[in-house]
């Protein structure tokens, strides 16, 4: 059921670009794993082996604190609509600070230099392994359409307050690793 393959092929491009939803998955030495949900309107496939997504501000930053720490980054897509599948991608993350050089080329680029209210930093995903495996257990479920919450909560906050929010849950991560973000 599980096969392995060495980069993106057609049939995986496809199927990404049908998901309403990915998982990122990381980790540290001795720290917890974070297993994070987010939307696809934000995932770019950049190349056979490369990808990206625009991160927006979270609870925590731990993403950027596992791959300043180890590297080691996860995403997966399942599918809940169609056939079953479930698509990882296993390989090297880094954080592109957001107002870098690098940041505002992928902006331009990727996401039509749009940039939504409290984007925080772009995550760059380098892969060596895309694995499929069946998907069969995952639950048949029906996309309503995108939550408004994060831009109606990033709205309320002001740019200000969005800065003032990353100062003090976005620098450090829950096991005390410096995220990066912000220098």
């Amino acid at each position: 059921m599980a096969k392995d393959f060495p980069a993106l092929n057609p049939h995986h491009r496809e199927f990404i670009a049908k998901q309403h939803f990915f998982f990122t998955a990381s980790a540290a030495a001795g720290t917890r794993i974070n297993l994070s949900p987010r939307s696809t309107d934000m995932f770019r496939v950049l190349g056979d082996n490369t990808a990206c997504y625009l991160d927006r501000t979270g609870s925590g930053n731990e993403t950027a604190a596992h791959l300043r720490a180890d590297g080691r980054l996860t995403i997966m897509f399942c599918a809940v609509e169609g056939p079953p599948l479930i698509l990882r991608l296993y390989g090297k993350g880094r954080a592109v600070a957001r107002g870098s050089a690098d940041y505002q080329e992928l902006l331009g680029a990727q996401f039509a230099d749009t940039e939504p209210l409290g984007a925080r930093q772009i995550i760059v995903l380098d892969f060596d392994l895309v694995k499929t495996s069946c998907g069969y257990g995952v639950p048949l479920m029906s996309y309503e359409g995108e939550r408004d919450t994060m831009d109606r909560w990033a709205e309320a906050k002001g740019p200000d307050g969005i800065v003032d929010y990353w100062a003090d849950k976005n620098m450090v991560s829950m096991d005390g690793l410096p995220t990066g973000f912000g220098k």
